[in-house]
């Protein structure tokens, strides 16, 4: 009898909770009220809860998220995403639909730095979107393209997705670094693939031509002869990459010192923000205390929101957890199917709802206590739960009614929601699902690399 009046509490709180966040309150409110229900009628020792939510906050592991926050700001404000578009356009400037990419695997490039999906749409779409519409890109599907790409942020290592969950869960994070790369690298391939058919239905112009026919075009133009124009492009292209060795440097850096065993993911997180700050004073030079003082400024208030927000969710959690509603959900699912493939199913399903509802950091603070029990009674590891929940609600961020990446998309290119949403779809259903079921069912793609590192 206790425990359906336990389960009834918690189906209670679970819709005063969806109702909150439907009514557009913030977050942390939304949270906040859920928790003082449970408090209420569950009969919670607020005092104690407290005082064990402050000594969860004060993790080390716990600062590295804002700290890496804070990188992508420094990150924005350097322009190092502007040297790395250079270099990567040099590189596919001939081929057809290219610059779309470009887009991809800049992103990409950007999340190995700042592990954020925010920060790699905050800095390559102002600059790449106007571009890729000059060369027959309808306006929609690049702001689209790019949205659905900076999500490789949240995969590619460092994430602060994959800290928060390490955090919570007691999972190995470089471990949960890891397990995101494969997915993240066949993310990029899935939507290449999809930029390259669609750029020969919107008729994206042609590439300029064989190397013949430049040469001869610049010759004329220039009155070069052949040779020294070549040399010229080659000097340009080594000119590019030089340009961009200090960006490059950064993942090295960052992920060389995280595996190499010479710093954490907290002080790695401090290194970034230190890199960023001299690549931009002294290499770029394109920071000065005024963008620096506005970078410090953004990010101290969007940590402050999130830091909130994750106290709150984090209480909450726990309260479902004294409540023991992880040991409710193993005997359920145990009593109901005895298939793995029918659990990770449900698991997906269920990610999939809270992604369209709230970010993953939320999600990850509130639900992942909650199914690390679950699937270890299936044989599912904690490595490989973290890679299905970060695939999962990475996509949440372009999935109606929460969508941040995509509505931050709408504002950063100057699109509508009409115009974004059709192009958006084909990418969620043609790259990230199949992204999803393949992380699901492949348990391999997810632990084969921690295992070989010798991390799980």
């Amino acid at each position: 009898m206790e425990g359906m009046y336990s389960m009834g509490i918690l189906l209670v709180d679970v819709l005063f909770l969806v109702f909150l966040l439907l009514l557009g309150i913030p977050l942390p409110f939304c949270f906040g009220g859920a928790l003082g229900l449970m408090v209420i009628f569950a009969d919670i020792n607020m005092k104690s809860l407290m005082v064990w939510g402050f000594d969860q906050m004060i993790s080390l592991i716990l600062v590295a998220g804002p700290i890496f926050i804070l990188a992508g700001a420094c990150l924005s404000s350097s322009k190092i995403a502007d040297k790395l578009l250079d270099l990567t356009e040099y590189f596919t400037t001939k081929l057809k639909g290219g610059i779309g990419v470009i887009a991809i695997i800049t992103c990409g490039f950007l999340g190995a730095i700042s592990g954020s999906a925010f920060t790699g749409l905050a800095a390559v779409g102002p600059v790449l979107h106007p571009k890729m519409v000059s060369q027959g890109y309808p306006k929609g599907y690049a702001a689209s393209l790019i949205s659905a790409s900076t999500i490789l942020g949240v995969l590619i290592p460092p994430s602060v997705a994959m800290i928060t969950f390490g955090w919570v869960t007691g999972v190995s994070v470089l471990a949960c670094f890891l397990s995101t790369v494969f997915p993240g690298i066949l993310l990029m391939a899935f939507l290449s693939i999809i930029n390259l058919v669609d750029a020969k239905k919107f008729k994206a112009p042609e590439p300029a031509g064989d190397t013949a026919a430049l040469l001869t075009a610049e010759a004329k133009t220039t009155g070069l002869a052949g040779t020294a124009v070549a040399k010229n492009q080659k000097t340009g292209a080594m000119h590019r990459f030089i340009s961009a060795l200090p960006a490059l440097s950064m993942p090295v850096i960052i992920l060389g010192g995280i595996y190499g065993g010479v710093f954490t993911p907290t002080e790695a997180a401090s290194v970034a923000v230190l890199v960023c700050i001299l690549i931009g004073v002294l290499s770029y030079r394109t920071m000065n205390a005024k963008t620096l003082f506005s970078a410090l400024k953004s990010s101290s208030s969007s940590i402050g929101a999130i830091m909130m927000m994750i106290f709150f969710c984090l209480l909450l959690s726990q309260t479902y957890v004294m409540l023991q509603l992880p040991q409710q959900l193993v005997e359920l699912f145990t009593s109901f199917t005895s298939s793995k493939l029918v659990v990770l199913l449900f698991i997906n399903v269920f990610l999939l709802f809270v992604g369209m509802i709230v970010n993953d950091t939320t999600a990850i603070v509130l639900c992942a206590p909650l199914l690390i029990p679950l699937c270890a009674a299936y044989g599912v590891s904690g490595v490989q739960l973290a890679a299905i929940m970060v695939v999962n609600l990475g996509f949440g961020g372009l999935t109606p009614p929460y969508a941040s990446i995509l509505y931050l998309g709408m504002r950063v290119c100057d699109c509508k929601f009409e115009e974004m949403l059709p192009s958006t779809m084909k990418f969620v259903v043609l790259a990230y699902f199949p992204v999803s079921l393949l992380t699901t069912y492949i348990p391999a793609l997810s632990t084969w690399l921690p295992k070989v590192m010798g991390l799980s």
